[in-house]
């Protein structure tokens, strides 16, 4: 034998006839603490954020950054400056 029963009624509805508690403002109230702590990591994300703190110092970091890249650079390519030709004397390399 089989007995089918439908039932038309709200969620809301259901939880009250089940006798489960009403978890909705405790939800609200974790969704609100988790887009804080979201728009707080947002802000921290920021580039501006990001280089103050990786550089405190600001712009001198980028500075010397940037000299000690070139100076790499040039002590890198300063052995090509005088290029060997194909019958194997010198030739400048401009």
């Amino acid at each position: 034998m089989r007995i089918t029963v439908n039932v038309d009624c709200t969620p809301e509805e259901a939880r009250i006839f089940m006798g489960l508690p009403d978890v909705q403002p405790i939800q609200q109230a974790m969704m609100q603490e988790i887009q804080d702590r979201m728009s707080a990591s947002i802000r921290m994300v920021s580039p501006d954020t990001m280089l103050s703190s990786w550089m405190p110092s600001g712009v001198q970091n980028a500075e010397q950054f940037q000299k000690l890249f070139w100076d790499n650079v040039s002590k890198a390519f300063s052995g090509t400056a005088a290029m060997v030709s194909f019958n194997g004397s010198k030739a400048d390399a401009t």
